[in-house]
């Protein structure tokens, strides 16, 4: 009995995973804003700040699921899972600063329909990552289970229509784009706005894993 109470209890994983998500979609709802009030610079840079404001509290929860996975004796799943997880889940974030930094020191002018149109498959899947995590501390019911995997299968759907939109982006802008700098500019913040679904994806296929082996 006095051994079992000294023991470290079994850490909130689940809930962690849910505030970084949470930190998740609020960087990339703050992205969105920037690039829609883009032509504000009081508003682009009011939107920076909480995209930056995002990504360190995502960092803060990295930092606690890490030092829990080091501490707790009993986790509710296996600890590669957890800090797989948490650190895929870590790199969304740290691409929606990018984007958002890259846009800045590029000194970007302009935004297009592709920057556009890759933010909002990039909110979306990031809002998918956010649904699928909320349910994971009840994916031992069937039911949940099935529903986390479908929404899992929705980002695999959005990120392929990212790639649709990038290539479609990358043709327009080496045909149409007489400006070199504007290439080299345009080009890294569609690579960037494509990763991130593509992280999203990422963070998708460990949560699969995670609901296949322990559902």
């Amino acid at each position: 009995m006095l051994f079992s109470k000294l023991l470290p209890k079994e850490g909130n994983f689940f809930e962690l995973f849910n505030q970084h998500a949470d930190r998740i979609v609020e960087a990339a709802l703050a992205f969105e804003q920037l690039v829609a009030n883009y032509g504000d610079a009081h508003q682009r840079a009011k939107y920076n700040q909480e995209v930056d404001n995002a990504e360190r509290a995502a960092d803060r929860v990295t930092h606690e699921v890490t030092r829990l996975i080091h501490t707790t004796f009993i986790t509710p799943i296996d600890r590669e899972q957890i800090h797989g997880l948490i650190n895929v889940m870590d790199d969304v974030t740290d691409l929606v600063q990018d984007s958002a930094e890259t846009m800045a020191l590029y000194d970007v002018s302009h935004m297009t329909d592709e920057i556009v149109r890759l933010t909002d498959l990039s909110v979306k899947c990031c809002q998918r990552v956010q649904a699928a995590v909320r349910l994971l501390a009840k994916m031992a019911e069937p039911a949940t289970a099935e529903a986390i995997l479908k929404t899992c299968e929705e980002i695999d759907r959005l990120e392929s229509d990212a790639d649709r939109v990038m290539r479609s982006a990358m043709s327009k802008l080496f045909r149409e784009e007489p400006d070199v700098r504007e290439v080299i500019k345009l080009k890294a913040i569609y690579e960037l706005l494509e990763t991130i679904t593509d992280k999203c994806m990422d963070v998708a296929n460990q949560i699969e894993g995670i609901v296949l082996e322990n559902s």
